[in-house]
């Protein structure tokens, strides 16, 4: 299939490169040019040097950008550019409004839009074993679905545009919770003076068992934070939860609260900071 693909970032650079060794045919585009250069010398396709320039005949193109300003401007560029019939598959974080927007955009021009943020981060990336989670008409869907296959492991729609990011949204809100527990019970352990090592241990094969846990207890306990989603990226998706929620009604007081306590941990320092960092704010003499 020939695709365009735009944004070659910590996620794009690696789902790209699956695209590319599954046999597709990839025009990149990345506003950092170099970034576009080295993709090629790694996996061969060819460089892009407009957005206009990677949709050219695409019959596909996905989107691993920013915001919602990024995807509205991509999209713009591009669509004319598209093959007829054309699906546009975006994996940004963005409002459910924007990914509304953006299909009826597509199908006035006889082209198609799937909102499709995923969960993974960039370990699952690398690996190809990213979830999607999809908003889309259902024959969009079919159609972005198996090339998707090539860099996750779980794909599924959720229900019509808009609906991917919405379920992207929940998927944060039960993330943000998770991690202040988790920051909370390690704080408490170090503070009762316990062997951290032996109580996760123990804990984590239980009901208190997480992904985060399993994954990240160790590095928070050694106030290791390198690495990661970022902080800021964390505050960007939690933002547009609690404006979603602003909209619907649903009460958020909890993911309010983390918020905020990420942005504690970006004035001290930490905006790029892996989310775990919330323990950090807590061992604040």
């Amino acid at each position: 299939m020939k695709i365009g693909f735009v944004g070659l970032g910590v996620m794009g650079f690696p789902m790209a490169g699956h695209l590319a060794a599954a046999g597709h045919e990839l025009a990149v585009f990345n506003r950092s040019p170099d970034k576009a250069l080295r993709f090629v010398l790694e996996h061969g396709g060819t460089a892009a040097t407009t957005v206009a320039e990677a949709a050219h005949g695409a019959e596909m193109l996905v989107l691993c950008v920013g915001n919602d300003d990024d995807v509205r401007e991509v999209v713009g560029q591009a669509l004319e550019h598209l093959a007829r019939g054309a699906v546009i598959v975006d994996h940004t974080t963005t409002s459910a409004k924007l990914a509304r927007e953006m299909a009826e955009r597509a199908e006035a021009v006889g082209r198609s839009f799937v909102d499709a943020p995923v969960s993974g981060g960039q370990a699952g990336a690398e690996k190809g074993i990213l979830t999607v989670m999809a908003g889309a008409e259902p024959a969009a869907f079919a159609r972005a679905e198996e090339m998707l296959a090539a860099y996750a492991r779980t794909i599924r729609r959720i229900g019509e545009p808009g609906a991917g990011q919405l379920a992207k949204m929940v998927n944060q809100i039960a993330i943000a919770g998770v991690l202040q527990g988790l920051a909370e019970a390690i704080h408490f352990a170090e503070t009762a003076d316990l062997d951290t090592d032996a109580v996760f241990e123990a804990i984590s094969k239980g009901a208190a068992q997480s992904w985060q846990m399993e994954n990240r207890w160790g590095t928070m306990v050694e106030g290791r934070f390198d690495f990661g989603f970022a902080v800021d990226w964390m505050r960007k998706d939690l933002g547009i939860a609690l404006n979603e929620a602003r909209s619907n009604g649903a009460r958020l007081p909890v993911c309010a609260v983390v918020d905020q306590f990420y942005a504690e941990v970006q004035a001290m320092g930490g905006r790029r900071w892996d989310t775990s960092s919330l323990v950090a704010r807590l061992r604040k003499s």
